[in-house]
């Protein structure tokens, strides 16, 4: 009987190691923030999302002729669909996925150890600070740092 308790009393400890190095591993790594689509008609797209699945607006942003670049629609508290509009470079279908994170310079220096080709850090139009990684199929993922002057931010704040 000993020798059961001990076997999984080691199975419980080493269940429980595990689980905190994988934990620690992405310490810095809050979650999947959103989704980026393109879209050939932004305005349905847009009444698609908030009317028929019922997700709000959260935030927009129009670029320097005054169009809209993107809109970001709320599905949860931190988790957001962005809508672009289709362009020259930027075909119709899912565009990124984006990670939030704590840290960036932190996230990009844990990445770029492992090895991922991670481009240096900016402030975007909604006050995050953006990077990306293209993983080897040409899958771009965003990496967030939403302080509280970013958009994001603001958007997860106003959530009820």
């Amino acid at each position: 009987m000993r020798g059961l308790s001990l076997f999984v009393g080691g199975i419980a400890v080493g269940l429980a190691v595990q689980m905190a190095i994988a934990q620690s591993r992405n310490q810095n790594v809050v979650g999947v923030n959103h989704v980026g689509i393109a879209v050939p008609d932004l305005d349905a797209a847009l009444t698609y999302y908030t009317e028929t699945l019922g997700f709000p607006e959260a935030f927009r942003i129009a670029n320097d002729a005054g169009e809209i670049a993107l809109i970001y629609v709320q599905v949860s508290e931190n988790t957001f669909v962005e809508l672009q509009p289709v362009n020259d470079n930027r075909p119709a279908g899912l565009n990124h996925f984006g990670v939030h994170v704590g840290d960036m310079d932190a996230a990009i220096s844990m990445f770029r150890a492992r090895g991922a080709e991670v481009q240096d850090s900016r402030v975007s139009s909604t006050h995050a600070v953006l990077s990306n990684i293209i993983d080897p199929d040409g899958i771009r993922m965003e990496l967030s740092e939403l302080p509280p002057a970013s958009l994001h931010w603001q958007a997860m704040d106003r959530w009820e």
